[in-house]
């Protein structure tokens, strides 16, 4: 009997001491990488959300700017309105060869305490011979300023 009694001791289930230390240990050093990355990851969501308003709020203010004629004014700048309260933007204008206008459009806002910028520029061209009728050449570019 004594056979049978210590068999049943061994084939009880259940951890050891070490085992469970040795899982606490793991987990202790899983979980903080872990939720590093998930921090980073949604930093980077936040970031990249950010980038994708700026430019599109960027890229329809030049455009309603230039079909519009508002930047033949000079330097301006704004807000995008109650939907999108933390963006500004600025306008800057400089004449280049042949009467063509470059306009840089800087938009801006504040994320984790720092100020973020985007630029989105084009030419423009402005017909001497119908006085005031205004064209684009080129394309429009991006870029960031700061860093994550």
């Amino acid at each position: 009997m004594t056979n049978d009694r210590r068999r049943r001791r061994r084939s009880r289930g259940g951890f050891t001491l070490i085992e469970v230390l040795a899982a606490l240990v793991l987990m202790g050093i899983v979980i903080p990488v872990a939720m590093r990355g998930a921090t980073l990851a949604l930093r980077s969501a936040g970031l990249a959300r950010h980038q994708a308003e700026a430019a599109t709020l960027g890229e329809a203010k030049l455009s309603e700017m230039v079909t519009q004629g508002d930047w033949l004014s000079g330097g301006s700048s704004g807000d995008f309105g109650a939907d999108f309260p933390i963006y500004r933007w600025t306008l800057q204008s400089t004449t280049r060869d042949f009467d063509i206008t470059e306009l840089m459009l800087t938009v801006t806002w504040q994320e984790r305490g720092e100020e973020r910028s985007m630029n989105i520029s084009t030419l423009a061209y402005l017909s001497q011979s119908t006085g005031n009728g205004t064209g684009t050449a080129g394309g429009t570019g991006t870029g960031t300023g700061g860093g994550p």
